[in-house]
């Protein structure tokens, strides 16, 4: 079976121009593979769920009874241990938790009127 002498080269363009549109549309056309989604859907997850907590971080500190003596704990501390006397306060412990979460006080610590 004889083919026409065009075949050859339109088959190898064909070919290097799927690759090179693969290349260029993760690159710069906005696509995504399915691990990156992953990813990106879990931290947008995670920020909002941390969102949703601090205004219970915040009821938790303006209903403390001891809350006067704790913001004065959490002022007096240096800015990176500020986040430490924020969950060693109790505030960041979400009901039902065991253990005060870091990312739920570091977004308490910005909301708290220092």
């Amino acid at each position: 079976m004889k083919t026409v002498s065009w075949l050859k080269p339109g088959v190898y363009g064909a070919a290097i121009g799927a690759v090179a549109l693969a290349v260029l549309g993760v690159s710069w056309g906005g696509w995504q593979t399915a691990g990156g989604a992953a990813t990106r859907a879990q931290t947008a997850s995670h920020d909002s769920v941390i969102a949703a907590m601090v205004p219970v971080c915040l009821d938790l500190a303006q209903s403390d009874p001891e809350r006067s003596a704790k913001m004065e704990t959490i002022r007096a501390a240096s800015t990176y241990k500020q986040k430490d006397a924020v969950m060693s306060a109790g505030w960041a412990t979400v009901p039902g938790a065991e253990k005060p979460d870091a990312d739920i006080a570091k977004a308490c610590l910005s909301a708290l009127a220092l």
